[in-house]
């Protein structure tokens, strides 16, 4: 939602989450009429410590277990988790994102876009074809529907991106296969699908119900803060993703011993 509300617009913010709230609400409300749930076992919560792993959970009393850590103990590993476990599972897809959305903006014609993907029914269509079967997470889409909606393309038609291409591509699709079975997936693939292209002609209506120009409200957010502040924020943010994206680079590239 931070990465929403600063690379597009408030609108946007707002209707993403709903929209994946009620495509998944919707999808597993599906999945319980075609399919009822059997009774199933209660499933233990993990109760380790997240600070420093001290306690199981099971040994101690969560009484007891709160007089271990002092508050600035328990607010410095979270920001610990936040800034580097967190990060360096974005940072690597964040980029990617970043690249692909400079690559639209740079090399795809304006018109080009705007001709097919400006709205309407089947504007939405083809941008759940092409979000279904490709491999991209939620952080990476980002980026690359604001690129999207400055070409031309329609909120709604970004929107079903958005939800579509983290949601239901081929990776994930097998995953549930193996996990749900492959009824529950074709449900769960059905109504995302369906929820995805409501919630788009819906949001592109209110788009122009309200008159607001996509377009010019992308990264509209920027302008609220200082050009110091941003400046700042930027190089703190290529400095947090530096490991991950060195740790990357070399899982991939480094050079294998022969065997």
């Amino acid at each position: 939602m931070a990465i929403t509300y600063a690379l597009m617009d408030p609108l946007m913010t707002i209707a993403r989450p709903i929209s994946a709230f009620i495509a998944a609400v919707t999808a597993g409300f599906a999945e319980n009429l075609v399919h009822p749930p059997a009774p199933q076992f209660i499933m233990q919560p993990d109760l380790s410590c997240p600070v420093d792993s001290c306690c199981d959970g099971t040994d101690c009393t969560p009484e007891e277990h709160a007089r271990h850590h002092r508050f600035w103990e328990k607010l410095n590993a979270g920001i610990r988790f936040a800034l580097f476990d967190v990060w360096a599972d974005l940072a690597v897809w964040f980029t990617a994102g970043l690249i692909l959305a400079g690559i639209i903006t740079a090399l795809i014609p304006e018109t080009t876009l705007a001709h097919y993907l400006s709205g309407g029914p089947w504007s939405l269509l083809i941008m759940l074809a092409v979000g279904v079967p490709i491999y991209i997470c939620a952080t990476a889409s980002t980026p690359i529907a604001a690129a999207l909606i400055l070409k031309g393309v329609s909120p709604g038609a970004a929107l079903v991106f958005l939800l579509a291409g983290p949601a239901t591509n081929i990776t994930a699709l097998s995953t549930i296969i193996g996990i749900l079975g492959k009824r529950a997936t074709a449900i769960y693939l059905f109504t995302l699908s369906l929820c995805a292209l409501l919630c788009g002609l819906l949001l592109d209506y209110i788009y122009t119900w309200l008159n607001l120009s996509a377009q010019a409200t992308v990264g509209s957010a920027a302008e609220i803060i200082p050009y110091p502040l941003q400046l700042a924020s930027a190089l703190t943010l290529i400095f947090f993703s530096l490991k991950p994206l060195y740790r990357w680079f070399r899982g991939h590239f480094s050079a294998r011993p022969e065997s």
